[in-house]
């Protein structure tokens, strides 16, 4: 996915549709994954004995992946809200981290910010947070296009899945992996972009060693926990280097 959008937008047009058209090449990407795994959930849902109805209202409300395929079992089990609500908080909580960097950006869109914070995913994040907007473009309008079209192609997909999975006879196993693959060639981009390589290679180096203390099924929260203190401490050491102003000298 290209960071760099060449705007062609008539200057005349809405501000809006002036930010759809540049918002919009950002989250193709986000398309393929979110209609595979959109289709696979919606599968899930029919073959567990849901109506489609399920898998679309879900997603529309919920809006989080893995807390909707896990929200699956759950409905199948007895009702348990306290359990529920300790699972969406421990798989979500990294959404904290994502809350806290995007409080300068969300800031002052007006109406736009709920549904941008509601509507705030791994991929939005992602995008809303390195994206080069273009001067001319309305920030809030971008934002708001890049959560309001993730969230679209996320229902679509998964409606789709509702209504067409009892017609699928393919193995399905394996398509969240697409998710896996985008998230790879996002930091791969961000590597060639960076003049310098300490942050990216401190996440690597904190991911991996917490994935050796905890262990596959309990290091994402040590991990995020750690990597906020070490850039919180470190802001200093890890920010861009600053260019001094040139002094004209006569």
């Amino acid at each position: 996915m290209s960071t760099e959008t060449t705007n062609s937008t008539s200057p005349s047009m809405h501000p809006a549709w002036r930010a759809l058209q540049t918002a919009f090449p950002y989250t193709m990407p986000i398309f393929a994954g979110f209609l595979l795994i959109g289709i696979a959930y919606g599968v899930f849902m029919n073959a567990s004995g849901f109506s489609f109805i399920y898998p679309a209202l879900m997603s529309l409300l919920i809006f989080a992946g893995s807390v909707e395929f896990l929200t699956v079992p759950m409905l199948l089990a007895p009702f348990n809200p306290l359990h529920a609500f300790l699972v969406a908080l421990i798989v979500n909580a990294r959404h904290i981290f994502y809350g806290i960097s995007m409080l300068e950006k969300y800031r002052g869109h007006g109406l736009k910010t709920p549904y941008l914070i509601y509507g705030m995913c791994d991929e939005s994040f992602s995008i809303n947070f390195t994206a080069k907007i273009p001067a001319d473009i309305d920030k809030g309008w971008f934002f708001f296009w890049v959560t309001l079209l993730n969230h679209l192609y996320w229902v679509g997909g998964a409606t789709v899945g509702g209504l067409c999975g009892s017609l699928l006879t393919f193995d399905t196993r394996g398509l969240d992996f697409v998710l896996t693959a985008m998230f790879v060639s996002i930091f791969t981009e961000q590597w060639l972009l960076e003049e310098r390589h300490q942050s990216s290679l401190a996440g690597i180096a904190i991911s991996l060693l917490c994935l050796m203390l905890w262990g596959p099924e309990h290091y994402l929260i040590p991990t995020l926990l750690a990597i906020f203190a070490v850039f919180a401490l470190g802001r200093h050491y890890f920010a861009p280097a600053r260019k001094e102003p040139e002094h004209v000298t006569d």
